[in-house]
């Protein structure tokens, strides 16, 4: 059972390194959702796989039971979702405003950043004095 769940993570895992290597910022966009949910159920597949009781420590005892759930895990799965949801949020944001703005949604075609030449020599692309 454990080699399926491997299987079923490297297949995301694999879908969202395939879309984020396009040119097109909506699948850039769609493949960091791929690997963040691949990274939470890597997370997730950390802890232990099966039944097991709750991460609940009896009274009188200081320590968690052996076949108790191991919470770790658990806690790290929550903070990735929020985080993953936050950057996802983020990308689409700024791929939606980069499309809106620049007219398209090809990454190659984004160029109007390099019209404004090297911010270290003080000059356009052309050569000429960068403007004020």
């Amino acid at each position: 059972m454990t080699l399926l769940y491997a299987i079923a993570v490297a297949a995301i895992m694999a879908a969202g390194i395939f879309l984020m290597l396009d040119r097109n910022v909506i699948r850039i966009v769609l493949g960091t959702a791929l690997i963040a949910t691949g990274v939470n159920l890597i997370l997730f597949l950390a802890g232990r796989l099966g039944a097991t009781d709750p991460a609940i420590i009896q009274a009188g005892s200081y320590a968690l039971g052996e076949s108790a759930a191991n919470p770790l895990p658990q806690a790290l799965v929550l903070t990735a979702i929020v985080i993953g949801f936050a950057l996802l949020a983020l990308a689409a944001i700024v791929a939606y405003e980069a499309t809106r703005a620049l007219g398209t949604v090809n990454a190659d075609e984004m160029i109007a950043a390099r019209d404004l030449g090297d911010p270290f020599k003080g000059e356009d692309a052309k050569g000429s004095p960068a403007r004020k």
